[in-house]
């Protein structure tokens, strides 16, 4: 800035997100689409965003998940790339015992969907260059949040200024405005790392997801379109770096073995990914005039891949009370909206989290009589259909108290 120039004013929107990754998206354009003036900050270009290279992982998108992405106009994008999973098949190594889930048992609609995290952003990308109540700031990062009397004010890292009623802090969970903000985190890290790749495959997968569990931790075959699967192989951290760094034909080898020859012939295609794995769940959803979602309020193993899921219905349920207060013309960053929003959160993250990590850790381990035991317990659980259907209803998204979208209603 010229001496003598003035500062431009700050920037007025009605709310603030700080982060721009797939949940903290998905709330700007549930707000922006309720009439809500939002600006999104972004520190990754869009055009890093659609590489090929940017993220290999998917997710796994639940029947409660895809009505919030209906409802905010993005499944229309990927229903083409979307690949429905119609069973789910869960076994503990090579033992005869094994868990058997088929949507047919609860319904005509699939069990999930698996969509790469790329398409996924993409969608969000093209919905939002067409939302014109959405400033996407990009590439930005918010250097602090500051609350004021009826407000809170942003100062992004290149010198901008921007106020808004409320900001949402959805930086993943390494979150540095949570810290700033005095949230205190539980935290630990899994001594595993998630190697994840997409292998072609010679038979196809009719749409079925395995989760065979070794004792380094859980080897996830997720169906993807056309003959191609998402592999998402749980290792002891200390032996994952020596296992991607292997050649080729070696890597093949050691994840053939552990893949199984129940698709045929198997080719590992594109890139390896590797992610550490760890568990985060922040002692407070909210401070003053802020609001966290996603990883930055609570991030879990991806055994189960609800991950995402968890994040969705945070956007559903915070969404739909800011939206409700605004149209009444009431303070929508008040202590009041927060604290609804923490008390209609928490319990679902905690009860994720707790099951989660139990799985995690009753599984990965070849302890003879644990074995016996959940071996067991996964076939008691088969046999009784009351309480199948209610594990998988549990997956779906579709049990407890949702928010509109989450039921398939507008915001």
């Amino acid at each position: 800035m010229q001496e003598g120039e003035q500062t431009p004013p700050p920037m007025r929107v009605d709310v603030i997100v700080a982060g721009g990754g797939l949940v903290g998206m998905s709330l700007g354009l549930a707000l922006a689409g309720a009439g809500l003036e939002i600006a999104v900050v972004d520190a990754e270009a869009p055009q890093a965003m659609r590489a090929k290279g940017f993220d290999g992982r998917v997710s796994s998108i639940a029947l409660g998940s895809k009505r919030v992405l209906e409802g905010i106009s993005v499944w229309p994008r990927l229903a083409a790339v979307a690949e429905p999973i119609n069973e789910i098949r869960v076994s503990d190594g090579e033992a005869p015992l094994y868990l058997h889930y088929d949507h047919r048992d609860v319904g005509r609609d699939p069990l999930g969907f698996i969509v790469e995290n790329r398409d996924i952003r993409a969608a969000l990308l093209d919905v939002v260059a067409a939302c014109p109540t959405l400033r996407h700031l990009t590439p930005a990062r918010v250097a602090r949040l500051t609350p004021e009397p009826g407000a809170i004010s942003a100062t992004l890292e290149d010198g901008r200024a921007i106020k808004a009623s409320l900001a949402v802090v959805a930086e993943g969970r390494d979150s540095k405005l949570r810290a700033e903000a005095g949230i205190g985190v539980a935290a630990w890290r899994y001594k595993q790392t998630g190697i994840v790749c997409t292998v072609a495959h010679e038979r196809p997968h009719r749409g079925i997801a395995h989760e065979r569990f070794l004792p380094a931790g859980p080897f996830a075959i997720l169906p993807m379109r056309g003959l191609r699967s998402s592999l998402v192989w749980t290792e002891r951290e200390d032996l994952a770096p020596g296992l991607l760094a292997l050649p080729a034909a070696a890597f093949h080898d050691e994840m053939a073995r552990r893949f199984g020859d129940f698709l045929g012939k198997l080719e590992v295609v594109g890139s390896r990914w590797s992610y550490p794995l760890s568990l985060s769940h922040a002692a407070r959803y909210s401070a003053e005039r802020l609001a966290l979602i996603g990883d930055s309020a609570h991030a879990i193993h991806p055994i189960a891949g609800q991950g995402f899921n968890l994040g969705v219905r945070d956007v559903a349920a915070l969404a739909e009370l800011i939206v409700d207060h605004h149209r009444l013309g009431l303070d929508i960053g008040t202590s009041d909206v927060l604290g609804r929003y923490e008390r209609w959160r928490r319990f679902d993250a905690l009860a994720l989290i707790a099951v989660t990590d139990g799985l995690n850790r009753l599984f990965s381990n070849d302890i003879g009589p644990i074995v016996l035991a959940r071996d067991l317990g996964l076939a008691v659980v088969n046999q009784v259909k009351p309480l199948k259907r209610l594990f998988m209803r549990h997956a779906m998204g579709t049990v407890g108290d949702l928010p509109r979208l989450a039921r398939g209603e507008k915001l």
